[in-house]
C-alpha cells in the first residue's frame, strides 16, 4: 500500500500534516482505482484527516469530485456538479460505488436528497464484489434512519439482495439495530427471506450475539 494511504488508514494525523507540508501535491493523490486520499479518509473512519484534506484541497483550488462531495455531505458542491452535468448522478467510481451509495453510507440526508432529485437511481447495483444497492449501504454503514426512510420513500426495495443473498434487514440484524429493522419491516421487508447459506436475519443476529433482536425478528409476520 502507498505509504501516504497507510498513514491515512492508521490515523497518523501528525505524520500526514508533515508529509503534506513537504509535498503539498499529496492531498490530490489517488490510488490505482482513482479513489482519492480524501475518500480513503472517509472509508477509514478518519474524520480529522478527512477535514484536513478537504481544507487543503480548497486551498489548492481543487474542487471535490461527485464521489467526494457525496461522501462528505457537501450539498452545495453536489448541486454545482449535477447542474452542470446531470448524467453524473449515474456515474460509477473506480471502486464500483455510485455517488448515491457513498451519500447513503457516509453522507447526509440532504446529500442523498440532492442526488435523488437529480435522478440518481435508487436501485443502482455497485460494480464490485458487494453487488449491493444504496439501501444496503445506508443500513450497513450510515445507519441514519432519515436516510433509510428517504431511500424507501423513493421506492428502494427493502428485499433487494446483495452478494450472498443478504437483504438490508440482515445488515440491521448484524449491527443490532431494531430501529432500522422496524423501519424496513414497515416498508415490506420479509424477515423469512434466507441468504444463500439458508440463514435468516434472525439467524444472523443470533450468530452475532444479539439474542433479543433475534427473538424479536423470529416473531415478525412474513
Amino acid at each position: 500500500m502507498n505509504p501516504f494511504l497507510q498513514m491515512i488508514r492508521t490515523g497518523a494525523t501528525a505524520e500526514i500534516a508533515d508529509a503534506v507540508e513537504r509535498d503539498p501535491a499529496l492531498v490530490e493523490y489517488r490510488d490505482p482505482q482513482g479513489v482519492s486520499a480524501l475518500l480513503w479518509a472517509v472509508y477509514s473512519g478518519q474524520p480529522l484527516i478527512r477535514d484536513f484534506l478537504a481544507a487543503r484541497l480548497a486551498v489548492h483550488g481543487a474542487p471535490l469530485d461527485i464521489y467526494e462531495a457525496a461522501a462528505t455531505g457537501d450539498e452545495a458542491r453536489l448541486n454545482q456538479i449535477l447542474d452542470a452535468d446531470p448524467a453524473a448522478a449515474q456515474s460509477v467510481a473506480g471502486d464500483g460505488w455510485t455517488a448515491l451509495h457513498l451519500a447513503a453510507a457516509f453522507g447526509t440526508p440532504a446529500s442523498v436528497a440532492t442526488l435523488l432529485s437529480h435522478g440518481a437511481r435508487v436501485d443502482a447495483v455497485s460494480d464490485n464484489a458487494q453487488q449491493n444497492q444504496p439501501l444496503h449501504a445506508a443500513v450497513a454503514l450510515g445507519r441514519n434512519p432519515a436516510i433509510v426512510t428517504l431511500l424507501l420513500s423513493h421506492s428502494a426495495d427493502p428485499n433487494a439482495r446483495q452478494a450472498g443473498g443478504f437483504t438490508p434487514l440482515f445488515s440491521a440484524a448484524a449491527v443490532n439495530c431494531r430501529e432500522l429493522a422496524e423501519l424496513l419491516l414497515a416498508h415490506g421487508a420479509d424477515p423469512a427471506l434466507a441468504s444463500d447459506q439458508d440463514r435468516t436475519a434472525a439467524d444472523f443476529a443470533r450468530e452475532r450475539g444479539h439474542a433479543e433482536l433475534a427473538d424479536w425478528l423470529a416473531t415478525q409476520p412474513t
